[in-house]
């Protein structure tokens, strides 16, 4: 199933989907201090644990046909009706541009509509101050700050 947005599409993430966003990826000083080294093996372990995880679900964010980002709803729990967020996008040319925002509300309404959750969590690393004003934009409430992280909730209305 593809999410169609006005910006980007939210497409079923591939291995070489993968490939292609982490072969772009730029480390960002505001998620980590670690310079990214790409290695084609560590992608398909990383590709494999994550599509095997039944907990999970996964996008590529395609902008046309390129993938400029992945995000997924991941520890999804059914017995509780909830699941958290999780988003990356490859480097700064894609950012700032509405794409990350974007697939978020596209993701967010899969997650109430289509699977029909209740909460969906979301964190982000304090120092990430983009991020959290995309969440609290879209309507995620604070719950608390926890060493480096920031933990907000969206509840179905």
């Amino acid at each position: 199933m593809e999410l169609i947005g006005s910006l980007i599409t939210l497409k079923p993430y591939t291995l070489e989907m993968c490939h292609e966003f982490w072969s772009e990826y730029v480390s960002d000083p505001l998620m980590t201090d670690m310079p990214y080294k790409h290695d084609e093996s560590k992608i398909d372990e990383y590709f494999i644990s994550r599509i095997n995880d039944e907990t999970r679900i996964y996008f590529a964010i395609c902008l046309n046909d390129k993938t400029i980002g992945e995000i997924m709803l991941k520890h999804i729990d059914a017995e509780e009706s909830t699941t958290t967020l999780s988003i990356a996008i490859s480097n700064d040319k894609y950012k700032n541009k509405g794409y990350g925002t974007e697939a978020e509300k596209l993701i967010i309404d899969y997650g109430f509509n289509i699977l029909n959750l209740k909460t969906i969590y979301a964190d982000t690393v304090k120092r990430n101050i983009r991020s959290q004003h995309i969440l609290e934009k879209l309507g995620f409430s604070y719950i608390k700050e926890e060493d480096d992280f920031i933990y907000y909730r969206l509840d179905k209305k």
